[in-house]
């Protein structure tokens, strides 16, 4: 690939080249991570950013169909939309369905939308481990807020919120004791709290549960990065279109706040600290997968089981060795 080239098309605005370029950031190939790391390089200068929307819920609690409502009100605005869905790999065939095309017909069509699925290919966090790299490109391309939908609802969760600048929970109501089904560390870096299905013979339980969820929020510690009122719990409907657009509101009018007291900024540099940190870390690990390191493995491995040196001592040593 001419990176040059790709860059100049991504900042055009050229959706093909975005997807290529998506499609090569996955790769685990050594040449291919050397095409993108000069890539994202290329597109940096852009100066362009857009409103990074971290989306997580449980498994039928209507996640596609509200990111399609969202979005399509959020086109009908004038803006650009890119949707980074994840999907869970396989643990045995390390397949993905890659559905989310399917599950939002109407925006795929929509030309000022972009939805580009990834299989997750088992990585924690329920983010493909390249999403921070295809955020940044979605974002050179001119796209004016990314929407990335997590995989389902756990600890390891929190990692969406080292690269959005709002973490939106979405949930069901009338799903039984909803609190007792709530991780407390999920609850603590969410900012918007979004009862999904409020309309029919549901609209009664979700105004419950969000009261509920209301009076939970509001017993969390107070942070620094939130205005009075935030985290907030709302209702809406993605059947029915309502409350989209106050939840829209609230959306802008945190990160408005945030802008004019210096936490956007501070985020983004956190964020950018953190993505450095994770390459370094992945790269290390990267070590251990060559020949050599994974012979070196098996051996200490064999003698530690042998109890001919202490699991410790094998370590230090294969550590030793690694950094030779």
């Amino acid at each position: 690939m001419d990176t040059q080239e790709t860059s100049k098309q991504i900042i055009a605005g050229d959706r093909r080249a975005l997807a290529r370029a998506i499609t090569l950031i996955e790769s685990a190939r050594d040449d291919h991570r050397a095409e993108a790391t000069a890539l994202l390089e290329a597109v940096r200068g852009s100066g362009r950013e857009a409103l990074r929307i971290g989306l997580s819920g449980t498994p039928g609690v209507g996640k596609s169909t509200f990111i399609e409502s969202f979005g399509l009100m959020l086109t009908g605005q004038g803006l650009k939309v890119a949707v980074l869905a994840v999907d869970p790999s396989s643990a045995r065939s390390g397949g993905s369905i890659l559905g989310d095309k399917t599950r939002m017909e109407r925006l795929s069509r929509d030309p000022n939308a972009f939805i580009r699925p990834s299989p997750s290919r088992s990585h924690l966090g329920g983010v493909a481990r390249r999403t921070r790299e295809a955020v940044a490109l979605c974002e050179a391309a001119g796209f004016d807020v990314v929407l990335i939908e997590t995989v389902g609802v756990g600890q390891s969760e929190t990692v969406v919120a080292e690269m959005s600048d709002i973490f939106v929970l979405l949930m069901a109501p009338a799903g039984g004791d909803e609190l007792q089904g709530v991780k407390r560390g999920i609850m603590e870096i969410a900012d918007l709290i979004l009862v999904n299905k409020a309309d029919g013979d549901l609209k009664p339980a979700a105004q419950r549960t969000r009261s509920d969820y209301a009076g939970a929020l509001r017993l969390l510690r107070k942070r620094t990065q939130d205005p009075e009122g935030f985290p907030k719990a709302l209702c809406v409907s993605a059947l029915a279109d309502d409350g989209l657009a106050e939840a829209w509101q609230e959306m802008r009018g945190l990160i408005d706040w945030r802008r004019a007291e210096g936490h956007f900024a501070a985020r983004r540099a956190a964020q950018a600290q953190s993505w450095f940190l994770e390459e370094l870390k992945q790269g290390l690990l990267a070590r251990l997968n060559t020949p050599e390191a994974r012979a070196a493995i098996e051996r200490y491995a064999r003698a530690v089981a042998e109890g001919g040196i202490t699991p410790a001592a094998a370590a230090t040593e294969m550590l030793r060795t690694l950094g030779r």
